[in-house]
């Protein structure tokens, strides 16, 4: 199985998958894929297309997002995994932390929407959602 189709360990949730494993259980029905970036980003970089939006921190400040349990709650229907997904996988990484505590089987999505910064200091060139040719859409 090549490492994209792997699950990586982690501590606190139940684990890192790259985006093509992620899509692939959202597809097949297994997991909800939950967007946690903040309104801002998902307007102008672009989003995944019928992925609900659950804000982990919200622009301009990036201040906490108070209703993120409940929001992620209504989000993941009983059963379901949920993938999380943020710009780079960090954000993503403590939004899958908590949703564990909730009791939700919590994945952080490595690489988030856009990958780390090339040498120019720009995203979206070295990995990420957008770069695999996963679905998204801007708007």
């Amino acid at each position: 199985m090549s490492n994209s189709l792997r699950v990586q360990p982690a501590d606190g949730y139940a684990g890192d998958v790259s985006g093509v494993l992620a899509w692939e259980w959202v597809q097949s029905g297994e997991a909800v894929l939950v967007d946690v970036r903040s309104d801002a980003e998902r307007a102008w970089v672009g989003f995944v297309p019928d992925a609900p939006a659950v804000a982990w921190k919200q622009w301009p400040g990036m201040a906490s997002n108070p209703n993120f349990d409940a929001e992620l709650q209504a989000a993941v229907p009983a059963g379901k995994k949920v993938v999380l997904l943020c710009r780079s996988g960090v954000r993503s990484i403590a939004a899958a932390k908590r949703a564990t505590e909730l009791g939700l089987q919590a994945y952080n999505i490595l690489e988030g929407f856009e990958g780390d910064p090339d040498s120019n200091a720009q995203r979206g060139h070295q990995g990420g959602w957008r770069f695999h040719g996963l679905p998204w859409r801007q708007g």
